[in-house]
């Protein structure tokens, strides 16, 4: 005879509530992101505060005393024709430097992720100019526009010597010099990161274009741009904002803002002013206004591309 027992199952403890241990996570994320929160406010809200209190005094120097001025800087900085004619340079630095750079790398970056024969090596080609260090690349740029330099040299050689000229000394050239330098150091960077991204699209979308006829232009601006098109604002921004603070560099070393103010842009004027007269609050009085123009730039660059963030 066989006898069955039945065994009733250990009961299991009671899982802790949903809500259990939220309360406890607020605190613990808070303690981690304490050293970043620190570092953003000391590093980042710091030096933003200070542009706007030292574009209120005058401080003639760094070791040198300071008084207040109030808006005196501001008034100086509006009746100076140098600051409007960097206004005018760093407008259409932006205006021409940034849409040429865009779309030259988006339409690289489409073509090398279409993974054409050697590829890989196009890729590390394209990322050449962001390995060569800032003067390294005006070197590169200085011995080739100088009176004796490649430019010339090639122009000589096809029959147009008359065309010839010291580009960047001259003041209807230079700034579009420093124009071509922003536009080759970037677009080749650029076009890897529109690369990178293209290479996520899944290839069905580019299958089906490609059945309902689309050609390669069709398929890159009406099919692959809109999929990317925020993607496409990010990457703008982070070029607006390289170009408009980081002009200064290439100023300083191939022109140094001239001929006659020419190339001088509102980046460089920050450090004309600061470090070559000496004139820290007129300095910072054209930092705010350079910060403000990089935050309308990029409400202005969020809105066109209509971004969520």
């Amino acid at each position: 005879m066989t006898m069955t027992s039945s065994v009733r199952p250990a009961s299991r403890p009671a899982a802790p509530p949903a809500t259990a241990g939220r309360g406890q996570r607020g605190p613990r994320t808070t303690i981690l992101a304490l050293p970043a929160l620190v570092w953003y406010l000391v590093f980042m809200v710091g030096p933003m505060v200070a542009i706007f209190v030292i574009a209120a005094l005058h401080w003639p120097g760094m070791l040198q005393p300071t008084s207040f001025a109030g808006v005196d800087n501001f008034s100086a900085l509006f009746d100076d024709p140098v600051f409007w004619q960097a206004v005018r340079n760093t407008g259409l630095q932006m205006v021409i430097a940034l849409p040429v750079m865009i779309v030259c790398a988006y339409m690289v970056g489409y073509y090398v992720a279409q993974k054409p024969p050697g590829h890989r090596v196009i890729r590390y080609l394209l990322f050449v100019p962001g390995l060569i260090s800032t003067p390294a690349k005006a070197m590169v740029f200085y011995a080739a526009l100088s009176p004796d330099g490649l430019v010339n040299g090639a122009l000589k050689s096809v029959g147009l010597g008359s065309v010839t000229d010291a580009w960047l000394a001259n003041p209807d050239t230079a700034l579009y010099c420093l124009i071509a330098l922003d536009v080759w150091a970037g677009i080749g960077f650029t076009a890897v990161l529109f690369a990178a991204r293209l290479d996520s699209v899944p290839e069905e979308i580019g299958e089906a274009a490609q059945l309902d006829g689309a050609g390669h232009w069709r398929a890159m601006w009406r099919i692959h741009f809109p999929v990317i098109k925020e993607y496409v604002g990010v990457v703008t921004m982070l070029q607006f904002l390289w170009t408009l603070f980081g002009s200064a560099q290439q100023v300083l070393l191939l022109t140094q803002g001239g001929p006659a103010n020419s190339s001088t842009t509102l980046s460089f004027l920050v450090y004309e002013k600061a470090f070559m007269e000496s004139d820290l609050g007129y300095s910072q009085a054209v930092g705010v206004v350079l910060f403000l123009a990089g935050l309308v730039g990029l409400l202005a660059i969020r809105r066109a591309f209509r971004q969520n963030y």
